[in-house]
């Protein structure tokens, strides 16, 4: 009964030290730079090194509590080596329990139990190793339960063959074997609320996520178009959302913007000056300090620098700054790699964008330059063939040549007033029906006052379409119709002939954009008109002739 009752008081004892050792866990991970360590997915040899002296700190500390029966110490020793091995892996379990083990065979040498607890401590480093390379995380702590159990009943079986006198080992496990057996249970405990701590990172991970969706949200507008300022604004918004005290973007030459603190030593454009910076962009790997200046601005102690990458290429670098040591937190982290993806992302798209303007633009010039010399060379041809027969006439088409070349060489991006590209139509129109005289009739049904902005150069290629395709393909003369429509909050256009008819596969081509390349006018209108009002050209070919018309919102112009 005597010795039920020592087992039973040894046994909450034990519990109490290994309370005391979670609750010294507890506070050290409210200090938020172990709190990283703890959180990190990958650690350093500087991290595995701080753990490591954590630990076997806590299992010096453990045998310098244990509990004294009969020369032996019953302690949390093995507790700290197989919750530190299970946590962090074989260096962390080797080194607490060498060290750990060493030191209690050192305190007293000549032991009854001093050489099977170094012998133990040992093992129960590799086991714990074992445990954490092997075992899936959600099962650790119950292994590890069953692992310390394994090493206290091996630490007293070797106490009682290694024991002199043999009876005072048998007398020492009779009474620590169980409270030191069970006692592994704070094993399971110690593990789960690291895990726990550890856990914690998809909690952040999910707020992080949504802060960087959130920025990604305002900064979006200035995506459209990137330049010095656009990218300004950008900083401007990552900084005052995340709190930091200077952000700065760059390519991998160039600071291409800097807001905050320090701004005065940044000339915008010029060469990345520090070699942090450079040593991001050439490794494409994140550089983090926490407790020094990066040596350009002055009061800055924390920086973080991840590279932007666009196709797996390193393009640039966001950079963000802390006046104070350590605020680059795991937290920060998070939230800094996945604004660098997302800011990737946008960038890449962004620049896709501005190609594709750029080839929209480029499409419409070739056009010109196909449709021009050939048309100016006919409009010359009639003009000379006018002058000494009717000079007025000739006056008034060398009129339309001119209006209609400044439209064409004016030409702009910009949305323009309806009666402008009308005016276009008009020139195109009277110098065409110079050439083919009463070949070619066009009727404007226009309705008056109808104000609305429209793409330049849009309905003039319809119009030469028709009548290129369609009334000169035919026999005799033929009828373009312009119908421009108000119908409320749309404007509906419409170019109608009685020509040839257009062949049902070259609407299927301009639908699916696969006109030749000597064909593009039509779809290069439909591909506008589509791009800028959601729907393109409606396309239809009639019982004698083809119809072409497009919705235009007056909301847009």
């Amino acid at each position: 009964m005597l010795t039920h009752n020592v087992t039973v008081i040894i046994l909450l004892q034990l519990f109490e030290r290994a309370a005391l050792l979670l609750i010294c866990l507890y506070f050290l991970t409210r200090l938020s730079h172990f709190r990283q360590i703890f959180q990190k997915d990958i650690l350093f040899k500087k991290d595995l090194l701080i753990i490591s002296i954590i630990f076997s700190g806590f299992a010096v500390f453990g045998t310098y509590t244990g509990i004294n029966v009969e020369g032996s110490l019953v302690n949390v020793r093995i507790i700290a080596v197989m919750a530190g091995g299970i946590l962090f892996g074989w260096p962390v379990g080797i080194v607490t329990g060498v060290v750990s083990g060493l030191h209690r065979y050192l305190i007293d040498i000549d032991g009854v139990t001093s050489l099977p607890c170094l012998i133990t401590s040992i093992i129960a480093g590799i086991v714990s190793g074992y445990i954490h390379k092997k075992i899936k995380r959600n099962r650790r702590w119950i292994v590890g339960i069953i692992a310390g159990m394994f090493c206290e009943a091996l630490t007293m079986f070797l106490i009682l063959v290694m024991a002199e006198p043999a009876q005072l080992g048998r007398e020492i496990v009779s009474i620590i074997a169980l409270p030191m057996i069970l006692g592994q249970v704070s094993v399971g405990l110690i593990v789960l609320f690291v895990q726990g701590v550890e856990g914690e990172k998809e909690n952040i991970a999910a707020r992080q996520a949504k802060l960087a969706l959130d920025i990604a949200n305002k900064t979006l507008p200035y995506f459209r178009s990137i330049n010095s300022e656009s990218l300004r604004k950008i900083c401007g918004i990552i900084k005052e959302d995340i709190q930091a005290d200077a952000v700065a973007i760059t390519d991998t030459k160039l600071i291409l913007a800097y807001v905050g603190l320090g701004e005065d030593h940044y000339n915008i454009g010029h060469e990345i000056i520090t070699d942090a910076t450079k040593q991001t962009i050439r490794s494409g790997e994140i550089m983090i300090s926490n407790n020094d200046a990066e040596g350009k601005v002055p009061n800055i102690q924390s920086l973080i620098i991840i590279p932007l990458t666009e196709k797996g290429v390193v393009t640039g670098a966001l950079k963000i700054y802390y006046r104070k040591a350590h605020k680059i937190t795991y937290s920060l982290q998070t939230l800094a790699v996945g604004l660098s993806q997302i800011i990737s992302t946008l960038m890449e798209v962004s620049r896709i964008e501005q190609m594709k303007e750029m080839a929209n633009k480029a499409e419409i010039k070739a056009l010109q330059t196909s449709i021009n010399p050939h048309f100016l060379f006919n409009a010359l041809n009639a003009i000379a063939s006018s002058i000494r027969i009717d000079p007025n006439y000739a006056r008034e088409m060398i009129i339309n040549l001119s209006g209609y070349l400044r439209h064409s060489l004016e030409w702009s991006d910009q949305l323009i007033d309806i009666n402008k590209e009308l005016g276009q139509v008009v020139n195109y129109v009277e110098i065409e029906k110079a050439r083919f005289g009463n070949k070619l009739t066009v009727i404007y049904d226009v309705d008056e006052e109808v104000e609305v902005k429209i793409p330049s150069l849009i309905i003039q290629p319809l119009v030469e379409n028709a009548i290129v395709h369609g009334i000169l393909k035919g026999k005799g003369s033929g009828t373009v119709t312009l119908s421009v429509k108000d119908h409320g909050d749309q404007v509906l256009i419409s170019v109608e002939d009685t020509g040839a008819g257009i062949d049902q596969e070259i609407i299927q081509n301009v639908y699916n954009g696969k006109m030749p390349e000597n064909r593009i006018g039509l779809s290069n209108v439909h591909q506008r008109v589509k791009l800028i009002y959601g729907e393109g050209l409606q396309i239809q070919r009639l019982e004698r002739g083809t119809r072409i018309q497009f919705k235009v919102k007056k909301e847009l112009s």
